[in-house]
């Protein structure tokens, strides 16, 4: 029996869109029909969650908790959250719903594992991400080798992420800033990237020339198709 999906929206908006988009792009499908009911909440109401993590923000859960209620009574079957930084309240999260989460963080890391055997990654992703250490399990228990941004490079991806994707930067003008932190980060021995936070997809979309990378949402992506019991289109 085929499965519907039932997205956690709003983190941010953009991201909801784009892991709508490749849900859709990556369902093999021969016409309408043939595609995943899809249940999306766009609550732009859910708090920051890295300054939620940083004791600087108020509590994002409830909003979330909403979230999942309005998901339920629709008839969602799994959840998804479009947010790398969200998974670090999955755990309370999952005490509050019997639908079962596809966690973007486990995806990711056994995606590195298949595709870049050896290789080291560099880990992009919000200063809430990083000081919670949400991946360093998930990686370590794929064996997966990386490394993290410096200071520096950390404030710049906030740049990015918050002036940037969040603040309706055009791209054009955010991509330069990504463009010098990358070539760092390759220069001190990172082999591909894991674009650790679902606004880093967007810019990487815009690079003339992107390094090799992994990116959550594509993986999620192709995860919550086949958890529903579809084929993922190749």
């Amino acid at each position: 029996m085929k499965k519907s999906i039932g997205m956690i929206g709003g983190m941010g908006p953009l991201a909801t869109a784009d892991l709508f988009y490749k849900i859709v792009k990556n369902t093999r499908a021969q016409n309408d029909q043939e595609h995943i009911r899809i249940y999306i909440d766009n609550n732009t109401a859910i708090s920051d969650r890295t300054a939620a993590i940083l004791n600087a923000g108020p509590d994002p859960v409830p909003a979330m908790t909403e979230s999942i209620r309005k998901l339920e009574a629709c008839g969602a079957d799994c959840l998804i959250m479009p947010c790398n930084t969200a998974h670090y309240f999955l755990p309370q999260l999952k005490k509050v719903t019997k639908l079962p989460f596809v966690s973007m963080l486990e995806v990711t890391a056994s995606a590195c594992a298949e595709r870049y055997p050896g290789k080291t990654a560099g880990l992009l992703a919000t200063t809430g991400t990083l000081e919670s250490h949400l991946y360093d399990q998930v990686l370590q228990a794929e064996k997966v080798p990386y490394l993290l941004p410096s200071e520096e490079n950390e404030s710049r991806l906030m740049k990015i992420i918050y002036r940037g994707v969040k603040g309706g930067a055009a791209m054009e003008e955010v991509c330069p800033l990504m463009e010098k932190m990358l070539e760092e980060m390759l220069a001190g021995g990172v082999d591909y990237f894991i674009l650790g936070c679902t606004e880093l997809p967007l810019v990487f979309a815009y690079l003339p020339a992107p390094p090799p990378s992994v990116d959550p949402t594509e993986e999620l992506a192709k995860a919550a198709v086949r958890f529903c019991g579809y084929e993922v289109q190749e």
